[in-house]
């Protein structure tokens, strides 16, 4: 009974997985506009393929979210992004565009 309750116990305290996601654009450029902003930490070569991988962190302040960028080998006009985790902050481009609209919105809030 005791090493059932043991592995029961080890299965609770394993690190939660960061979900991941990765798609593929076509692009001349590697480094690609998402709206956020990113901090490279990293390259590295690839087996088998002529372009390099390249490592990046969100630069908010306790994101934790990684994206990992690379060229495709066999269509050398394919980017592949692949992010590791969720963002806890909205989309810095996203905001600059809304908050000129949320301050007109609080401004005409006050004539009703």
């Amino acid at each position: 009974m005791n090493g059932l309750l043991d592995s029961s116990r080890d299965i609770s305290h394993k690190k939660m997985k960061n979900p991941r996601f990765a798609f593929r654009t076509k692009s001349d450029s590697d480094i690609l506009d998402d709206g956020y902003r990113w901090r490279k930490y990293g390259q590295k070569s690839v087996k088998n393929s002529l372009y390099p991988r390249c490592y990046y962190r969100c630069t908010q302040h306790m994101c934790n979210v990684k994206k990992q960028v690379q060229r495709l080998s066999k269509e050398t006009n394919m980017v592949e992004t692949t992010y590791e985790g969720i963002h806890n902050h909205p989309c810095e481009e996203l905001m600059q565009t809304l908050t000129p609209l949320l301050h007109q919105m609080q401004f005409l809030s006050k004539f009703t």
